[in-house]
């Protein structure tokens, strides 16, 4: 059997360079089979579970869904007042599923549900810059100088501003039939998510984000004087919303999806 050292096994997951995991190794963030280990050339075996402030990082067998979170759902293990994606998605015997990042209560769309920590840690890294894509419906007229802003990065009231983001407007309420919506969707390889039966508001467009904080799209489009009616993720990486899936199904990951998320090596990341 092949052996890891520790500090190079949690680089390779991503979660810091090398000099930076063994800082975590000796703080005792790091647990293998539940266990506190603070050596960083401690010898792995693969098979054992490894940690990181409680957050499985290895684990076996190793779970994935895609997960179409409808609105009305939080992603938590339990809430008194919503249901929870564990609602509609079944834990495992070890109770070890958790969703990759948030979606926000009233946001629907693309979630992933998982008990790899490593490929969850990889899609939600800051540094790793993973793309997430939004169809979003706005009140207001959206404009040029909107695309041109998200692009430059807004304060939104953050310790600095936001990175660079990519608006793309598909259409505002006089023009809501125009062929770009379907030209737009193909061009980045999506659905024209447009053809949903409760338009909510005068304007719509794709947000493209690679950061994460609390409602930013939601703060984004208010700084520019927008109020955000609608939000539907459609992307997150390398993988899109299955358009066969209703709110609250979900279906393992393909292994050809599987094989994309897990090696790091898509465009997206």
């Amino acid at each position: 059997m092949r052996f890891l050292r520790l500090d190079k096994y949690l680089a390779d997951a991503g979660l810091g360079s090398r000099s930076q995991v063994r800082q975590m190794i000796r703080r005792g963030d790091v647990t293998v089979d539940k266990r506190p280990v603070k050596d960083p050339a401690f010898s792995l075996d693969p098979s054992l579970s490894v940690e990181y402030q409680g957050r499985l990082l290895a684990s076996h067998p190793l779970t994935c869904y895609l997960f179409y979170k409808p609105a009305g759902c939080v992603c938590a293990a339990r809430d008194g007042a919503h249901p929870t994606i564990f609602n509609y998605v079944p834990q495992t015997r070890k109770k070890d599923l958790f969703s990759v990042g948030r979606l926000d209560l009233d946001t629907e769309g693309l979630l992933l549900v998982t008990n790899d920590g490593v490929l969850g840690h990889r899609l939600v890294s800051p540094r790793m810059h993973v793309d997430k894509t939004y169809y979003a419906e706005v009140n207001g007229h959206l404009a040029a100088e909107d695309v041109r802003a998200f692009a430059h990065g807004l304060d939104i009231g953050e310790k600095k501003p936001l990175e660079a983001a990519n608006l793309k407007i598909l259409c505002n309420r006089a023009d809501r039939s125009d062929p770009l919506v379907s030209i737009v969707a193909e061009e980045w390889e999506l659905e024209p998510w447009t053809n949903h039966d409760h338009a909510t508001g005068d304007a719509c467009a794709y947000v493209t984000i690679h950061e994460g904080k609390f409602h930013q799209i939601k703060r984004m489009f208010a700084k520019r004087g927008h109020e955000l009616t609608y939000l539907k993720r459609l992307r997150m990486g390398p993988l899109v919303l299955d358009p066969s899936l209703a709110p609250g199904q979900y279906r393992p990951l393909s292994k050809e999806e599987s094989d994309l998320v897990r090696s790091g090596e898509s465009s997206y990341f």
